[in-house]
């Protein structure tokens, strides 16, 4: 069986509670000659068995566990975890004979896989790899991915910068069948086309598709901007809300070429304008417009605690400038996907920066990640996207 970890006295308590990872500092004993990536069990320190997990040798994760009893990680084990996964998704509505044929499948620690995030679009798979455990069991999810689900081909995206702290390389790539161009995709009955090799993520910002179904409902008859707009998805809910124009402005050329094709598949050719620009210096510089809804969903601006002051100011930025751009009664739609910035601090960055904007904010919802990316009772750090929808009210003119 797989050498054993033992934890100090009273550092077992999180593990016993089933949070999937175990910190170097809770280490009492650890075995000589342990690799990153080698599987092990955990003892809490009077010998009971906590569970099964991946040692780490360089991150301050030293174990995060794949499963709280004293099992074999096979690829019998590996199968079920999929197919328990995919169930799960079935459950909550999505799948390739329902409206919505892009959804995720593996969620990481969620789904009792960490290193794992397995998207479907359509009939194309992408796998990302984020730790040295998951990096040895390629071949054997490769083989379970084909006999599950028959796809046509399976891509990695193991392009993230994660993977350097547990030494790896970054990866990317076919790893099997044939995929030309891009895949046809339907969310929520709209088309889209996702390039999987190309695209940023996976290839689609998948964790937002609730919240492009609210803007869809709100966006009647009103100008929109799409801040960080990426390909536009958001800006496609938009108009077939009856928004009457979008503007998306972006930094990337790519995505912004991407955007018109995406309006011109839909019927919309002519109604979106791009601009291919630095958001932050754009909005320093104070564009004169104005419009009947604001979206703005920038990329994680807090990716770890050392970060956190100046993601703080950079979103209190973003939020004070954005509603400044937003008509009266209009509607101001701002998101954070950092985890380090929890809701309660998103909801004081914004209620301040309205404040120093001379705006008033009713908050019309809070939207979450949507539930193919599901959020767990014993993973707090699986929670993570939170978007505020609020109408603008300004003062009545003296």
């Amino acid at each position: 069986m797989y050498p054993s970890i033992k934890l100090k006295s009273g550092r077992e308590v999180s593990a016993s509670y089933h949070h999937p990872w175990v910190f170097s500092g809770a280490i009492d004993v650890l075995p000589q000659a342990l690799l990153s990536g080698d599987l092990v069990r955990v003892e809490a320190h009077d010998g009971r068995i906590l569970g099964v997990g991946s040692y780490s040798s360089q991150s301050m994760i030293a174990v995060r566990l794949w499963d709280f009893t004293d099992v074999e990680i096979t690829p019998a084990w590996l199968k079920l975890q999929l197919e328990q996964a995919y169930a799960r998704r079935l459950q909550a509505g999505f799948g390739p004979t329902t409206p919505t044929t892009a959804y995720r499948v593996v969620f990481g620690e969620v789904d009792g896989l960490p290193g794992l995030v397995l998207d479907r679009y359509a009939d194309v798979w992408v796998m990302q790899i984020s730790t040295a455990a998951m990096e040895r069991f390629r071949p054997t999810l490769i083989d379970v991915i084909r006999e599950l689900f028959a796809p046509r081909a399976i891509v990695e995206r193991s392009d993230i910068g994660v993977r350097q702290e547990e030494g790896l390389l970054q990866e990317q790539g076919i790893r099997w069948g044939e995929l030309e161009g891009g895949v046809r995709i339907m969310e929520n009955q709209h088309p889209f086309v996702v390039d999987p090799l190309q695209g940023q993520k996976t290839g689609f910002f998948l964790d937002q598709k609730v919240l492009r179904q609210r803007i869809e409902l709100l966006a009647a008859g009103k100008k929109v901007l799409n801040l960080f707009s990426y390909t536009g998805a958001t800006s496609i809910y938009a108009l077939y809300g009856g928004a009457s124009e979008v503007m998306n402005v972006d930094s990337s050329e790519w995505a912004l070429s991407q955007s018109l094709s995406e309006s011109a598949r839909n019927g919309f050719e002519g109604r979106v304008s791009t601009l291919c620009t630095d958001i932050f210096q754009w909005l320093d510089r104070g564009p004169a417009a104005t419009y009947g809804m604001v979206i703005m969903d920038p990329p994680a601006l807090i990716k770890s605690q050392h970060d956190l002051e100046a993601g703080k100011k950079a979103y209190h930025f973003l939020n004070r400038a954005a509603l400044r751009l937003v008509e009266d009664n209009g509607i101001f739609v701002t998101s954070s996907c950092s985890h380090f910035l929890p809701q309660s601090e998103l909801e004081l960055i914004v209620r301040r920066a309205s404040l120093q904007a001379g705006v008033t904010l009713e908050l019309v919802d809070i939207v979450a990640q949507a539930p193919d990316h599901p959020r767990s009772l014993y993973f707090s750090e699986g929670t993570y996207l939170k978007s505020l929808i609020c109408r603008v009210r300004r003062p009545l003119a003296s």
